[in-house]
């Protein structure tokens, strides 16, 4: 009975011993479990603040993206404001410069009512369109040269011919409207009148066949 009694009393401690272990090991394993879930959390967490912080960062980007298009939206509309208005008053400084030739012309109207002296009006007429050419030329607006020169269709207009004897064939003999230049662009033709060609081609005489001529004899 005694040794018996040790007997169970060992498998006692043993399965004791077995059950403590397990207990242990259960524990070990409820902790590893909680270690990982709060790892996860903290994971969750730090992904959530980082995409929080994204998001703003995005969000950042996306309001300047916005300034920026208003701005260029902005900076566009000036620009085509000021083309168009380049376009519109592109020839203000030409007429600031002619309207001096204005005046002018209107003072020597004026004058003509009560002038006697028709030289000194011929000498003022002559300075106010020397003047008026010198700020066309200033411009870059030069007259075509036509007169004596060969016909171009580039630069010259025919209005009509002329038979010119000491004149060579298709030469501008007379201008009935001077031509300009704008620079190196024709801005209106030479209308001119231009020498003929007297060259008269030769007549030719076709002579009738001989059988003909025989059946008349005949």
């Amino acid at each position: 009975m005694i040794k018996k009694d040790k007997h169970d009393i060992k498998h006692t401690e043993q399965n004791a011993n077995t059950e403590n272990d397990e207990t242990v090991s259960g524990n070990n394993e409820e902790k590893d479990i909680q270690n990982n879930v709060k790892d996860l959390e903290e994971e969750l967490n730090k992904s959530q603040n980082k995409l929080e912080q994204i998001e703003k960062e995005l969000q950042d980007y996306k309001d300047r993206l916005l300034r920026k298009a208003a701005e260029f939206e902005n900076f566009k509309r000036r620009t085509e404001n000021d083309q168009l208005n380049l376009i519109k008053y592109s020839a203000e400084s030409f007429i600031i410069k002619i309207l001096p030739i204005v005046d002018d012309f209107e003072r020597s109207l004026l004058h003509l009512e009560n002038a006697k002296d028709i030289d000194a009006i011929k000498q003022g007429v002559q300075l106010v369109y020397d003047k008026l050419i010198k700020i066309l030329n200033d411009q870059g607006v030069t007259k075509i040269d036509a007169l004596g020169k060969p016909f171009d269709v580039q630069f010259h207009e025919a209005m009509m011919q002329r038979k010119e004897k000491d004149a060579a064939p298709h030469t501008v003999l007379d201008e009935i409207e001077k031509g300009y230049l704008y620079k190196d662009r024709v801005i209106r033709h030479a209308k001119v009148i231009v020498s003929e060609d007297t060259t008269e081609e030769p007549e030719i005489h076709e002579e009738e066949p001989k059988n003909n001529a025989n059946r008349e004899e005949e």
